[in-house]
């Protein structure tokens, strides 16, 4: 066996949040653990969806929380855009139509949306019915003759459903599922075949994902055999939920990522953090490095449950963090020239002659009472302006 290639391909369709950073970092320690390869690939398929922005905003993300990849867009030997793979995309769906594991479909959105609704009002899954795999191959190049607009669907194996369980974590298949399309009508790869080849040609050994790609797992694994190829070990992540139980989602205060940046979350204690949203070490420590997260993860410390975000518990990290960073001589410099900014664009507050060094004398004078670096000058006015003798306080004394 080679080594272990894992990859973390967000869509592009917002910025980061924290179940993302979440997937990331799994991957990203799964390599480090096993001595692999971390590759980002940017899945923008879907571009009706894309939001401007968004991918400087996952790769700067990425940057900040520490999470170093070996390949990705600007760095390898590849490219790592689905949208600048689209010709190989179509050649791996011709050599599926060739080998008769796929087929073109004339149907048009009308009659798919009638199949919908007839499926609806019996009280089954939506399917489609095969209509165009029986088409005789004169009827097809007839079809493409006169430019009758197709897709390419994949020919599901054995009936129009097929019994899955999922591989590498235990955790049951969705009952099955039918022939899906793998190139829409405008030539461009639908998310199914597009994961798949480039999951293959990439090497990746290890797919860890959220749990909302657990119902695709069959249908990817079916393409695979298609293909004749082998098919990565599976894990799904469970998602992350509110305090409240509800799901954690990209527009909740809680979700993107940047919100916790812009509070003066430490990276450091947010991956500390995100890292036990569902992965148990084995030992009862709760404050962890990077390095030391790099050693002890492992697959079989992933939980099968929901993971509720706690404010108050990333606080208490972020304190125990900030706390190591103080007492750091190199990470403290960093912190002097956050907190030194926020004095200097506070107002009343006496800046003149005021030097990092000066500063770090006050962090870690303070810093069993700091939630963050740039919380000093309102922790400690005291040290950085001149008393306000005309205050209640002055005039009791």
């Amino acid at each position: 066996t080679g080594p272990v290639r894992v990859r973390f391909a967000p869509s592009p369709t917002g910025f980061l949040h924290l179940g993302g950073l979440r997937t990331a970092l799994f991957n990203y320690l799964l390599a480090r653990r096993y001595g692999g390869q971390f590759i980002l690939r940017i899945e923008d398929t879907d571009q009706k969806r894309f939001v401007a922005g968004a991918t400087e905003n996952i790769l700067a993300t990425l940057q900040w929380a520490g999470l170093a990849i070996d390949e990705g867009p600007g760095k390898g030997p590849d490219k790592y855009f689905q949208s600048q793979r689209t010709e190989l995309y179509q050649k791996h769906a011709q050599l599926l139509l060739d080998s008769g594991h796929a087929y073109r479909c004339f149907c048009n959105s009308h009659r798919l949306e009638l199949l919908r609704q007839e499926a609806t009002v019996q009280g089954r899954a939506p399917m489609y019915d095969r209509r165009c795999l029986h088409l005789s191959q004169r009827q097809v190049d007839e079809k493409l003759r006169t430019g009758e607009p197709y897709t390419v669907r994949m020919k599901a194996p054995g009936a129009l459903t097929e019994a899955g369980r999922e591989v590498g974590d235990g955790v049951p298949g969705p009952a099955g599922f039918d022939d899906a399309v793998l190139l829409k009508s405008d030539g461009l790869a639908t998310y199914h075949l597009a994961n798949v080849v480039d999951d293959h040609l990439m090497g990746i050994t290890h797919v860890m994902r959220g749990e909302e790609w657990l119902i695709s797992t069959p249908k990817h694994r079916a393409l695979f055999r298609a293909f004749g190829w082998e098919p990565p070990a599976y894990a799904h992540l469970p998602l992350l939920m509110n305090s409240d139980g509800s799901k954690l989602s990209k527009r909740n205060q809680d979700g993107p990522v940047k919100n916790y940046i812009s509070a003066g979350y430490l990276p450091q204690a947010l991956v500390n953090y995100v890292a036990l949203l569902g992965w148990h070490p084995d030992s009862t420590k709760e404050v962890f490095t990077m390095p030391e997260l790099e050693q002890q993860f492992a697959l079989r410390g992933l939980s099968r449950s929901k993971s509720a975000v706690s404010r108050d518990r990333l606080d208490w990290l972020q304190k125990q963090h900030l706390r190591a960073a103080i007492h750091d001589d190199q990470q403290v410099m960093g912190l002097a020239e956050q907190a030194l900014a926020e004095i200097r664009g506070a107002e009343g507050a006496g800046r003149e002659g005021l030097t990092s060094e000066a500063v770090v004398g006050a962090l870690r004078l303070c810093g069993d009472r700091l939630a963050r670096a740039g919380d000093l000058h309102t922790t400690a006015p005291y040290l950085f302006g001149d008393p306000d003798l005309e205050s209640e306080q002055a005039q009791g004394v």
